[in-house]
């Protein structure tokens, strides 16, 4: 049976062959043959990983940037911040089925270059208008007593939403459409791009930041601006030119089936239940129907105005996607993937600023960023390796079983010598008296502590690496006073459980990423993982719920514990998942 064969149908469960590695020894072998490099830089996987690259490193840059420029604009204030995460957050889980869906339903090319031009006009007006705002920002203030700079903030947010929403039709047209197209559905070299793109955002992730910021600190936050427009239109230009290219050098790319028949598979298994009788024949049509009304618009309804119908139609569209999300054989897994977002234990905000309390330099989390960095890396590294001798669905269990014992780590921190760790903060209302009593047991574990005051300082941005970086640029200015905690070996077991615990994190990624790419018809690739970034951002804000109903450092091991739970879920899904894939596959055997 051929490789792709197997892969072009719906919901078939992943299975792994010989072939793949037979396969990938052939492609080695033929990099040696001189010349191969030019063609290789020819090629349409070095040209995707250049596009990739651009637009990673913009991302990385802008996300940073933007979280920056609110803060110094609204006076050091979080406010903005805290909005322009929330703005960000709530789009995505709203609009993501549909910007899925607008992915499946018009040419590879079209998504690409519409997503790709909007999201980089977006950040360069942005950038147009936050120069023109740091540069009068008095005068505007004086405009319409006030109301004009509100204005400002209003655009400059609805831009950068914009911007966010076209990045997310861009990722999944590329990395969860084109990379399966162009590597043939082979499986070794689906894993091989995946990895590849991987250590390429994680590079971004730490070099993006630091370069805009140098600009940003050595000139002036309208040199940044500027530094940040100018290199959206260079990128918009480069990456515009290699994704014709790619588009035209794979012809495959340019074939797209109609999205009716992405529930063939499903009116198969229906016929085969029985159907019987004169609704044969109507009631295949009548599914198709049901299932795609949002995508046709029926023209029937004309009881309603057209706005009401588009807005009908919009609504049947994120029904739809969700309903396609939840009967893939793959939902389990991408459910599993979502509950890793609710977390703590990660360089967002909340770890730095735990650690910042508890006498922590910013220098010194900046390094161990960047170790957690590498151990990311590995972690791409070990999925193909694991993947080729295992297999994909045994590489998901093994990653997840090492992620869950490294945040061991992390529970044990919880209960060690150091541990801020104060249940009797969580009932104030009942146990008011240890505020009162000055030697009371919360002003002995709050001795060495920096309290972070209620949830102001922590700002609901969705992507963490820049909120660390804004901690670092912003709110930690200020070295700690220097007094140490008691003992460090609570924070020294909580940043050694993050950082190893990142190898088996970024592996498990990689997994339920390519089950998703493997899995997911192609009629249905855009709207099930525009739903899965939906449920990735829902996850996501619940984590920062949590803080806010917990926010000092003594509640820091309450939430470690829950993370870690949320984490067990996530996990304990993939292995029913996996349970169930291979106990089909044997039956099919």
């Amino acid at each position: 049976m051929s490789q792709s064969t197997d892969t072009s149908q719906c919901g078939g469960v992943v299975v792994e062959f010989e072939s793949d590695d037979i396969r990938d020894s052939r492609t080695t072998k033929a990099k040696n043959i001189p010349g191969s490099a030019l063609i290789y830089l020819k090629g349409p996987k070095f040209l995707i990983y250049v596009s990739g690259a651009l637009s990673m490193w913009g991302d990385r840059m802008w996300h940073f940037a933007i979280s920056v420029f609110l803060i110094e604009l609204y006076g050091h204030n979080l406010l903005l911040t805290a909005v322009f995460g929330l703005v960000l957050a709530g789009s995505v889980l709203l609009l993501g089925a549909l910007i899925g869906d607008w992915v499946d339903r018009n040419p590879r090319n079209k998504v690409a270059h519409a997503s790709l031009f909007l999201q980089n006009t977006s950040v360069t007006v942005c950038s147009i208008v936050l120069m023109l705002v740091f540069l009068y920002k008095e005068r505007i203030e004086q405009i319409w007593d006030g109301w004009f700079t509100v204005v400002c903030y209003t655009v400059v947010i609805i831009l950068a939403d914009v911007a966010n929403l076209a990045s997310t039709a861009l990722t999944i047209a590329i990395q969860r459409d084109w990379i399966v197209v162009i590597t043939g559905y082979n499986r070794g070299h689906l894993a091989g791009m995946n990895a590849t793109m991987r250590r390429i955002d994680q590079v971004s992730n730490i070099l993006a930041p630091l370069a805009v910021g140098q600009v940003m600190t050595l000139a002036s936050n309208v040199v940044g601006c500027g530094f940040i427009l100018a290199w959206n239109l260079f990128s918009l230009i480069v990456e515009f030119f290699f994704l014709s290219r790619v588009y035209r050098i794979v012809p495959a790319l340019s074939v797209k089936p109609p999205t009716v028949e992405g529930d063939q598979d499903y009116l198969e298994r229906t016929e085969r239940r029985g159907l019987q009788g004169e609704g044969n024949h109507e009631q295949p049509e009548t599914l198709v129907e049901s299932n795609y009304s949002s995508r046709i618009c029926l023209k029937g309804i004309t009881n309603f105005p057209q706005c009401f119908q588009r807005f009908r139609c919009l609504l049947s569209t994120c029904k739809d996607g969700w309903r396609a999300y939840y009967r893939q054989p793959v939902f389990l897994a991408g459910m599993g993937l979502a509950f890793l977002y609710t977390t703590v234990l990660g360089f967002d905000c909340i770890t730095t600023g735990y650690a910042y309390t508890q006498g922590i330099s910013g220098s010194l989390l900046s390094l161990l960023m960047g170790v957690s960095a590498i151990t990311g890396l590995m972690g791409t590294v070990l999925f193909t390796r694991l993947r080729k001798s295992v297999g994909l669905i045994n590489t998901g269990i093994i990653s997840s079983c090492l992620h869950l014992g490294c945040l061991l780590l992390c529970v044990c921190s919880v209960f060690a010598p150091g541990s801020p760790m104060d249940l009797s903060l969580l009932m104030p209302y009942f146990s008011s008296g240890s505020y009162a009593e000055p030697g009371g047991m919360a002003n002995i574990r709050q001795k060495h502590t920096y309290p972070l005051t209620g949830g102001n300082n922590q700002p609901l941005l969705p992507d963490r690496s820049s909120i660390h970086w804004t901690n670092n640029t912003v709110l930690f200015d200020n070295d700690p006073s220097g007094t140490a905690p008691d003992s460090y070996v609570s924070i020294i077991l909580l940043f050694l459980g993050v950082i190893t615990a990142r190898i088996g994190l970024w592996c498990f990624d990689l997994t339920v990423t390519q089950l998703l790419q493997e899995t997911i018809c192609e009629s249905e690739r855009g709207v099930v993982n525009g739903v899965q970034s939906s449920m990735n951002y829902l996850m996501d804000l619940l984590h920062f719920i949590m803080v806010i109903s917990a926010p000092q450092p003594q509640h820091f091991g309450i939430l470690v514990i829950i993370s870690v739970i949320f984490i067990s879920t996530g996990h304990s899904m993939y292995f029913v998942y996996a349970h169930r894939a291979k106990r089909k596959h044997h039956l099919e055997r």
